[in-house]
């Protein structure tokens, strides 16, 4: 805990965002710098309320009361080892996390819970400040080798693991950079991409080895990997978009999130978009279909990129602006939530069905977007149109942001053999590994679309499976390229 009455005494604060104005001309990070002396106030809060429940309602189980405390009384070091006990990447959940830990705080129940996601963020930043995070490489090496395929927080977070148990661990990614869904889905101004470059340094430096431009399936023969390696982790996220089906969906300027969002990153990075695949928002009327989080990173997206207008509809009802009574402590609170993009501007509604889209009349291979229909519906799950709401309104662009439906299963998924559950993701038993032995999952792939926290879970608890199933194996089960004749004891 904190102070004894912190959480009497002071108020939640969370450090200030930079002015609307000034933060849509540029794509730095939102948030400015928070004074250690308000970071340690903010430590103070933290009660002791005997059950930590923050602590379950963090996927990673975080130490959450151990390290408010160390901050509380200025012991940073400590603070940073706590931290990395459970998680391996707090400078990720620390800035994108919705934080589940925040709503379940005991002290949530009746006043503004502590500022868990705040005081996480400045701990991993302080410790890469003072040169206390560094690379740890195994004093020992197993011999067995293990393929992470997908380099997202799944995969990261897994092949970090069993490289400090001793493995060697290659990790391929099918995109020309390393990171995923934080490298190209999470766009710069809430995710910095040279935050992901500073851990893979520390990764490389650990002995964890990346391979880009690998898609397994295609140019990695899938046989390549069973045959080299004694285990293999499939990390590949959901990446199967939810469409909307309606009249018109084939118009051009109807473009899904993920072909949206990844062009900005990649011209943030430098590279070169071509003229005829490019995405813009600029000078466009936006309509973003879907209210959650990657539809409000199209949102501020949009508003950096100039558009004319831009609208972010959703099907379900308008939340309540404080938790509903339907999600009482501590579950995740069902309520309105405004993201940094919503204060930049733009016009949300809910409530709306999307019924067909229209273009010109011109060679319909070149048709465009030029209106979206749409009307007023009724709650779920049957979303009737009410009669007599229906309206059309002019759009040039139309991003989809509905969610995802699993991993692609064409390629390899489908060489694996693995078997599905019935959402379509990879099934597994209790211990992540799939249908075929020696072949696990973890992550989205595994659970379906979720959180950042959800997926270093995911990857920490399939490399300790990984682990303990090949110490069980004298012989690996998958046949090994090179042989392990000589290997050593696994590390501890």
């Amino acid at each position: 805990m904190g102070k004894n009455t912190g959480f009497l005494e002071y108020a939640r604060e969370l450090a200030p965002r930079r002015p609307v104005s000034q933060r849509v001309n540029d794509w730095f990070e939102i948030y400015l710098d928070f004074p250690e002396e308000k970071l340690r106030t903010q430590g103070a809060r933290c009660m002791d309320c005997g059950v930590p429940f923050c602590q379950t309602g963090c996927p990673v189980n975080n130490l959450i009361p151990d390290w408010n405390d160390l901050v509380y009384h200025g012991r940073w070091k400590e603070a940073v080892r706590q931290l990395h006990a459970t998680n391996n990447f707090p400078e990720f959940t620390g800035r994108i996390c919705p934080a589940p830990c925040e709503a379940s705080c005991v002290l949530g129940i009746n006043q503004p819970p502590v500022t868990i996601k705040q005081i996480e963020k400045n701990i991993v930043e302080r410790g890469f400040v003072e040169g206390w995070i560094h690379p740890e490489p195994p004093k020992v090496r197993t011999g067995k080798k293990v393929a992470i395929v997908g380099s997202g927080p799944a995969g990261l977070a897994a092949a970090q693991q069993l490289c400090r148990a001793g493995y060697s661990v290659v990790v391929y990614e099918k995109s020309d950079r390393i990171g995923g869904l934080l490298r190209y889905g999470i766009p710069q101004f809430k995710l910095e991409k040279h935050i992901i470059d500073r851990r893979m340094e520390q990764m490389s430096a650990e002995g964890v080895k990346f391979v880009t431009l690998a898609e397994v399936g295609k140019n990695v023969a899938v046989e390549d990997l069973r045959s080299e390696f004694d285990a293999i982790v499939l990390a590949g996220g959901a990446e199967h978009p939810r469409d909307l089906n309606v009249p018109g969906r084939e118009l051009k300027g109807i473009h899904f999130a993920m072909e949206f969002l990844p062009q900005q990153n990649r011209r943030n990075l430098g590279d070169t978009i071509e003229p005829e695949a490019e995405i813009l928002a600029a000078g466009k009327r936006v309509v973003i279909i879907g209210g959650g989080d990657t539809g409000a990173d199209c949102l501020g997206t949009c508003h950096r990129q100039k558009p004319l207008s831009v609208h972010q509809f959703e099907i379900m009802p308008k939340p309540p602006e404080d938790r509903s009574p339907l999600t009482p402590w501590p579950l995740w609170p069902m309520q309105l939530r405004t993201e940094g993009a919503h204060e930049e501007g733009g016009v949300r509604d809910w409530s709306l069905a999307t019924t067909k889209f229209t273009g010109s009349n011109s060679n319909s291979k070149h048709d465009h977007v030029q209106q979206l229909h749409a009307a007023r519906v009724g709650p779920p799950p049957k979303f009737e149109p009410i009669p007599g709401t229906e309206f059309t309104m002019e759009a040039d662009l139309v991003l989809i942001a509905m969610g995802f439906g699993g991993p692609v299963r064409n390629g390899m998924i489908d060489q694996l053999g693995v078997k599905l559950d019935p959402r379509g993701n990879v099934a597994t038993d209790q211990n992540n590994m799939s249908s075929v032995p020696g072949v696990f999952a973890a992550g989205d792939m595994r659970r379906g679309q979720s959180l950042v926290v959800w997926a270093i879970a995911e990857g920490r608890k399939t490399a300790a499976s990984v682990d303990a199933y090949l110490r069980t194996k004298a012989i690996p089960l998958i046949t090994p390229a090179v042989s392990h004749s000589k290997e050593q004891p696994v590390a501890s």
